[in-house]
This record gives structure tokens, sequence and C-alpha cells, in this order.
């Protein structure tokens, strides 16, 4: 399987604008800058987006994990903060740190937290990343 996103960028670093769009059309000419990624003006940015992605792949593997587990969750919410840090020779994404909620009933909690182990880790997005991944799961009755 192979997926595409397009950017397109016009001017200088700080003056410049671009927009994203994803094969799917689910972001069309999306708007974002240096002023969407730095100044926390309307748009989006790369760490938004990798959030978005990460989040949303963790939530799907922990599903299978607790599939496999025999146990299926009512609802799985996951919430990624990334962390974009000034280093020497420029910018890196050196941490994401995952919340998440889950309601699974009947969920032993040993049972929980290995899936939670084996999604955090297996997750393609989770592979992808060298920043430091850190989790804080919720087990909700």
């Amino acid at each position: 399987m192979n997926k595409t996103a397009s950017a397109h960028w016009q001017g200088g670093i700080k003056d410049g604008k671009g927009t994203i769009s994803t094969e799917s059309g689910v972001l069309k000419d999306s708007p974002y800058g240096f002023n969407t990624r730095f100044e926390d003006k309307p748009g989006t940015n790369p760490e938004e987006l990798i959030g978005a992605a990460h989040a949303g792949c963790f939530s799907m593997a922990l599903s299978k994990e607790l599939g496999d587990a025999g146990m299926t969750a009512e609802s799985i919410d996951t919430k990624a903060q990334v962390t974009l840090e000034k280093v020497e020779g420029g910018f890196e994404i050196s941490a994401v740190h995952l919340t998440l909620r889950a309601k699974i009933p009947g969920a032993e909690r040993t049972a929980f937290e290995k899936a939670v182990e084996a999604a955090k880790t297996g997750c393609p997005v989770s592979k992808l990343l060298k920043a430091t991944i850190t989790l804080e799961g919720i087990l909700e009755a």
C-alpha cells in the first residue's frame, strides 16, 4: 500500500505560505506556514499532522492488540502531544507523549497494559519516529 500527500510553498520561511493536501482529499490545500507552526495562527503544521497520524495509528493498533487478547473496547481516545525543540543545527521532533483513555468492559488491568505496550511499540508511526515516545494509559471502568 502506498499513500501520498503533497505540499506547496511560496516565499521565504517567515513570510511565505504553503498548502498541504492528501490523496484522499481529506486535506485539500490546507494552509500552513511559519505563523501556523510557531505563532498559533489558524492552519495546520507538520507536528500537528504527525500527532494526528500517531494518535490514529496507535488507537487502531490498540484495537487489534485488545482483540487478540479477547477484549473489545467500547471507546479508545488518544491524544498525541508532539514536542518540537530547537537543537544545534536546527529543530527536531524530540518526543511524543500519548495520553490514552480507554473504556473496555471487563478488561483486566495486566492484559490492558500488555496490549497498550504492544500497540505503542508496534504501531507503524511509532516505528517511524526516532523521538522518545511516552504514554499514559487510563482504563475506565
